[in-house]
This record gives structure tokens, sequence and C-alpha cells, in this order.
């Protein structure tokens, strides 16, 4: 009997999930398909690679990454962490609860690097297009290496799509903003905050990108932050400097208009308007079209495509939980490929989307939010060998986590915690994160950060 190919689209944190997942099973003793991953990029880690490039890259596609130089982790670490690999197991002693973006990055290449799913991606090729032949019940998917534009067309058995959907901006209009004579760029193309020292910053959002890249320039030096929101303020208890006001009425020039009536001259805005799901090698009819929300409409499980089955997608949902949320519908996706999970029908499928849209249309409160989102990979979790978890514990780290910011936004990434695996409390960063300005692993890892940096000034 013909061996099933699959075929995954996207080798970061979700692609990389599923490639795990049937490596896990093939480690077992498992008949597995053949799987063939493409990845955009040049190396695995999606979200996590960071790129100098905006807008196109080196081949005129779009860049797909949106990280920018001095991200450090916004939730602990202890909240994403494998069940499977765990960050003691990695880097052999305790590490701080925010690492800083090339330790998470080396965290998430170093559970796959003894492996050989890296022989699986294809790298530097982009999908063009997928087409699903109801006949044959296979799709034809038609892809490109970027380097030497070679095309191939080859049919797959199922498709996991696991290009995220955090690439592809939202950009808002306003009255006047034609008139700025400062910089403004999306959070998606922004690369770093040192070039924002002294001067005046302007952050249109109030959710994650607002509040990490704002915080981010503060720390870097600008000098003064605003941050505008449309329907709430994030309400943090702000250092002098940094200010929320309401949505922007209009621009004028170098000056900012907001409807409360109040004003203020910036020379810089970043657009924190988030992200589109958006899946140009998708026809229409097998794309996912949904505002960012925690369980998207049409994926039963949170990951099959209720109108064909074959095509899965894995972290289209806004997240609380990260890694380990991929894992668990990684794993559930293997299961039902493999035939170790019947799918229900078509009718049943539908009742389970109905009831946890129910669920989803009940939320009122952020911590119901994360209890529903727990309560959605306990579900999965349950129904796969994928190594069980305290996700009740992983709650608690979150509302925690929640409350220290509530409490010092500019230093809860100074706090603690113990991993949900293995009870380890985390170090204590030899840096606070408000005076750390350098992000490299070297330096994060250091025993001892005044060699690190005697080094980098020789």
């Amino acid at each position: 009997m013909k061996k099933e190919r699959v075929a995954i689209i996207g080798a970061g944190p979700s692609g990389m999930a599923q490639l795990r997942a049937f490596e896990a099973a093939r480690d077992a003793g498992a008949e597995v398909p053949e799987v063939v991953s493409f990845e955009k990029q040049a190396d695995w880690g999606g979200q996590w690679n960071f790129s100098w490039r905006t807008g196109l890259d080196e081949y005129g596609e779009p860049v797909h990454s949106s990280m920018y130089r001095n991200l450090w982790s916004n939730g602990p670490k202890e909240a994403l962490e494998f069940a499977d690999y765990t960050f003691d197991e990695h880097f052999g002693r305790p590490i701080s609860s925010y690492p800083p973006r090339p330790v998470l990055w080396d965290y998430i290449a170093g559970r796959l690097a003894k492996t050989d799913v890296r022989s699986k991606i294809r790298f530097q090729t982009i999908v063009r297009w997928v087409e699903f032949d109801e006949d044959a019940e296979t799709f034809t998917l038609t892809s490109e290496h970027l380097p030497t534009g070679e095309t191939r067309v080859e049919t797959f058995d199922r498709i996991v799509v696991a290009s995220g959907h955090f690439s592809f901006p939202n950009v808002p209009d306003f009255p006047g903003v034609e008139t700025f004579t400062g910089s403004i760029r999306h959070a998606h193309d922004f690369r770093g905050a040192e070039a924002l020292k002294g001067r005046d910053v302007l952050v249109i959002g109030s959710s994650y990108s607002a509040e990490d890249i704002g915080s981010q320039a503060f720390k870097m030096g600008a000098r003064s932050v605003t941050a505008s929101y449309r329907t709430a303020p994030m309400g943090y208890d702000w250092p002098e400097g940094f200010e929320e006001r309401p949505t922007i009425e209009r621009f004028d020039g170098d000056v900012v208009h907001f409807v409360d009536g109040t004003s203020k001259r910036v020379d810089a805005v970043i657009l924190c308007t988030g992200y589109l799901h958006k899946y140009p090698f998708l026809p229409e009819d097998l794309s996912l079209s949904s505002p960012n929300n925690v369980y998207p409409a049409g994926l039963y499980g949170g990951v099959i495509w209720q109108k064909n089955p074959r095509l899965a997608y894995l972290g289209a949902q806004d997240q609380w939980f990260t890694f380990n949320m991929f894992d668990v519908q990684a794993w559930f996706v293997r299961d039902l490929i493999l035939g170790r999970i019947e799918l229900p029908d078509e009718a049943e499928r539908e009742a389970s989307i109905t009831d946890w849209l129910a669920r989803f249309d009940a939320i009122e409160t952020a911590a119901d939010e994360i209890r529903f989102q727990a309560d959605y990979v306990r579900d999965l979790g349950q129904q796969t060998d994928y190594p069980a978890f305290d996700i009740d514990r992983v709650v608690e780290i979150f509302l925690a986590w929640k409350a220290d910011k509530k409490k010092d936004i500019m230093g809860y990434r100074d706090r603690v915690y113990p991993s949900v695996m293995t009870g380890t409390l985390a170090a204590e960063h030899h840096t606070p994160w408000i005076d750390e300005l350098d992000d490299s692993l070297e330096r994060y890892l250091a025993e001892d950060p005044d060699e690190t940096q005697e080094r980098s000034a020789a």
C-alpha cells in the first residue's frame, strides 16, 4: 500500500512541533507517513528568526518574521515549556523566567538538533499554490525554491498549515497621516528601539505589541512614549515619560490630535495594530478567514478544517499557551492521520465547534480566556500520548504574571517562577531587565557578565 504523504507548510514552532510529533511516533515503533516541510526562510524558528530586512526579502518575497532585535519573552518561559524537553535539560542549569529571543530560539532548535527532522525540511522554498482534487482526495502543491527559481508540482494526501498568522500586518488609515513628517512603520517592520533614543514616540494600539515596543522604546532612551488606544487603555502604572491617550482624530504634520481634544508632537509612529489571517497559497474554500481570537470558527478541535478534514491548521489561535499548545495540536493532528483517533462525522464535528464557540462567546475577562485555552489544551492532550503536565499550574503562572505586570510593568521580567515540568525555580538574571542592553545568548548565560562586556568592547 502506498505511503501517505503529508506536507507541512512552515517550519516555525508549529511546523517543528508537527515534525517532532511524527518523529516521536516513529521512535516508538509506529509506521509514519512521508513528511515534507516547506520553509520560506533559510532556517527554522519562524517568528523567532531575526532579520534586518523589512518589506521584501532578497527574493522579492514578503518578509515573514516580525521579530525585533531586542525582544525578550513577555511571558514566563514556565508557561510555554515543552513537556518532553525542559529548559533544565537544554541549558543544564536554571535560567531566568524571561529570556531574550536568542535564548528561546536556541531552546526551540535544541529539541530537534539531535534528530534527523531537519532533513525533511526544504528551506528557502515557498508554497505558491495548493489545490484539492475531490475525486482523488489529494492535494496538488506547487512550490518554488527561491534561490534557483525551480518549481515543483507534487501530490500530497494531507496538508498541515503551520505558517502562523503574525506576518501580514493590519494597517489602518488615519485622517491626515500622509502629512506626517517623521518615521512611520507597522510593528511587523520594527527591528530595534536604539534609533528611538531622544525621540518622542507614538505607539498606536493597546495590546502586547504596543506594550512591549513602547517599553523597549522607553528602555532604550526615548524622550517620551505615548500609547494611543481605541477602546480602553492598557492601564499600567507607567513611569514618568510614558502616557496613554485615546484614539487619534487626525495627523497634521508631526502633530497628532486625539479625540479628547489633546495633541502632541511626535517624531516616530509605530502601528501596533495587529495582523491578518492571510494564506495566499490557498483557494478561498480552504482558507481560514477569522478575526484574531482564541477559537477561530471553522476548525474542529481548533485545528481540522471543517470543510475538508484532510487540511489542518496549527497555531491559528490567539495565544496564551504557545509552544506546548502547538505540541498538543500537532500530536492530535498526527494521531488523526495515523488513525489512532477516529474523526467524527461532519455533524458531530459541527456540534463540537458550536459548543466551543458558545463557551468562547461567554468569555468576559482575560482570566476567563486563559482558563478557556487551558481547557482546550487539556481536551486535546487527553486524546493523545503527549506527556501530561500540570495545566492548572500553568494557569496560576499566567495569573501571577498578569498581577506582576500590574504591580510593576517595567520590572515584571525580573520575577521568577518554578518549572511546571521539573519544579526547578528559575534563576534571577544577573542584570535587571530595564538595565540590560545586551540581548545576546553569550551575555545572558555568562557567569560573569562584566567579563562578557569586556570581551565585547575589545
